[in-house]
């Protein structure tokens, strides 16, 4: 008992952090209605989370915190990461395809949705205050129960990629319509672009 609610604490809190629409979610959703190298998007996406919680959890927020040339760095460069896919994906919504066009047309390699994947969790900054510092901090609140704390974020995180990933294909009907892939796009766009701009701003 005294092991699970520290982990049910974690369990809340990783959903609580990764759940919000952030420009990773919107890559896994789109390539898990493309159905296109969904399981490597998952796992990159989910084994990355695992590393960053566990470095939280020993302790490395201070070292990133301490670090503010690295956090400059990594801001700059992950907004025009983000603006760049913002583009991308809003010159998609001005072309509307529909799922089947979707699967059928220009596909992405899978070293460049790896890639991708990596740049979108390791190029954003807010995975570094979130993950690192922010569950970093709350686990260190759980003393020596901290790494049950840790595996309850790690699960969250596992369980809400496999779901998004995978369980996008639920919405297929939806996006047999055009309209739906420019909504989907632009919404995309408009994230990615305020998150460029609040990471710089910010």
């Amino acid at each position: 008992m005294t092991t699970l609610a520290p982990l049910l604490a974690g369990l809340g809190a990783g959903l609580s952090l990764i759940v919000a629409i952030g420009s990773q979610n919107a890559f896994v959703l789109r390539q898990g209605l493309r159905r296109e190298h969904v399981l490597p998007v998952v796992l990159v996406c989910a084994l990355s989370d695992l590393v960053l919680i566990a470095a939280g959890v020993a302790g490395l927020g201070v070292l990133v915190a301490r670090a503010p040339v690295l956090l400059a760095v990594i801001t700059w460069g992950g907004a025009a990461f983000l603006l760049l896919l913002a583009m991308q994906a809003a010159r998609r919504a001005l072309r509307p395809t529909t799922l089947d066009a979707a699967e059928g047309g220009l596909r992405m390699s899978a070293g460049a949705a790896v890639g991708t994947a990596l740049a979108l969790t390791w190029l954003n900054p807010h995975v570094y205050l979130d993950t690192v510092l922010l569950l970093g901090s709350v686990a260190a609140g759980h003393g020596d129960a901290r790494w049950a704390f840790g595996a309850g974020a790690g699960i969250a995180s596992i369980l809400w990629f496999t779901t998004l990933g995978f369980g996008a294909r639920v919405l297929a009907p939806v996006f047999a319509r055009p309209v739906a892939w420019r909504v989907l796009d632009g919404a995309i766009a408009a994230v990615m672009a305020v998150l460029a701009v609040t990471l710089v701003v910010g």
